[in-house]
């Protein structure tokens, strides 16, 4: 089982914030959306959840053995089904597998039900972070980077289609993409306002 778990929040802090729509970070696997994700919840006070920790959480087997025991097909169809619940219950900030935007079902749900924003990372700040990890299924091939250049050049068109965009760069602290996040969301009243 994944290391990610939902974070614990308290409802009634006071962090200046309201936030009207869930939050669904999207792109690439490593991009940060978990990390930026628990940052931004934290920032804002709502809670953090992770499809694939809730997919993971359900099924009691790690993504990688989904995959395997099942094939992705399968897991796409259970993502998206996690995904529909997540953006049904409280209001918070939703990290998602970075396949899960390439459905077109997903993208209407989150563009109807939440916000999408992308985490836009380069391909070499992306590998770098992936690179050493075996948890990435996707990248259980004979050439892990032309994979993963693969998708990359194949998704970025789909990330694009997101409602708000901030950049990843691989050398900026959480924090500050955080600040970039909530600057970027207080452009949408409808989702991010300031008490």
């Amino acid at each position: 089982m994944s290391e990610i778990k939902h974070n614990t929040y308290s409802s009634d802090a006071d962090t200046g914030f309201e936030l009207h729509k869930t939050v669904v970070l999207v792109g690439m696997m490593g991009a940060g959306k978990t990390a930026v994700g628990r940052g931004l919840a934290a920032r804002l006070g709502v809670p953090f959840l992770d499809s694939d920790a809730e997919i993971e959480s359900a099924a009691n087997m790690t993504i990688p053995e989904i995959f395997e025991r099942d094939g992705e097909p399968f897991f796409r169809t259970k993502e998206s089904q996690v995904i529909g619940r997540l953006l049904d219950e409280e209001k918070g900030i939703l990290s998602t597998g970075g396949g899960a935007f390439l459905a077109d079902t997903n993208r209407m749900m989150i563009t109807e039900r939440g916000v999408s924003v992308w985490l836009r990372a380069d391909l070499n700040v992306l590998w770098n972070r992936v690179k050493h990890k075996d948890t990435r299924p996707l990248l259980r091939t004979s050439d892990p980077y032309a994979t993963l250049r693969a998708l990359y050049e194949a998704r970025v068109p789909v990330y694009a289609q997101a409602d708000l965009t901030a950049q990843s760069d691989g050398e900026t602290a959480i924090e500050t993409m955080v600040d970039r996040l909530v600057a970027a969301l207080l452009t949408r009243p409808d989702v991010l306002e300031r008490k």
